[in-house]
């Protein structure tokens, strides 16, 4: 059974940096794209970072372009999210996923199978 377990969230103040991370258990997950998204409260989940099965091709969303960064290291079957210059707006409870498929990294909701419980970031103002 697939399990993946987020941490590394937390609260922080505006302008400040967390790194969050995710491990894997239950598979190896070295041939498949990987990703974060995040869930605001009365929002809906939405794609923030992706990385392909090798972690040499990354996509970000605008929103967080140049301030976040994810990475993947398959040897210890963890994905990461370092996150700087956080704002309010970042707050969010943040998910990894591990796709369907390898290949580019994926931006949408259906391109994942499997899914973390969550890790709250707040950063206040």
């Amino acid at each position: 059974q697939v399990q993946l377990r987020e941490s590394g969230g937390g609260l922080v103040q505006a302008g400040g940096s967390l790194r969050l991370s995710c491990a894997a258990s239950g598979r190896t997950f070295r041939n498949y794209a990987m990703g974060w998204f995040r869930q605001a409260p009365g929002k809906e989940r939405e794609f923030a970072a992706a990385v392909n099965w090798s972690g040499s091709l990354t996509s970000y969303a605008d929103s967080v372009k140049g301030r976040f960064t994810i990475s993947k290291d398959n040897a210890k079957n963890t994905l990461y999210l370092q996150m700087f210059k956080l704002q309010p707006e970042d707050t969010a409870v943040y998910y990894c996923a591990i796709a369907s498929l390898g290949g580019a990294p994926k931006t949408g909701y259906n391109d994942y199978t499997y899914w973390g419980q969550g890790t709250q970031v707040t950063v206040s103002s």
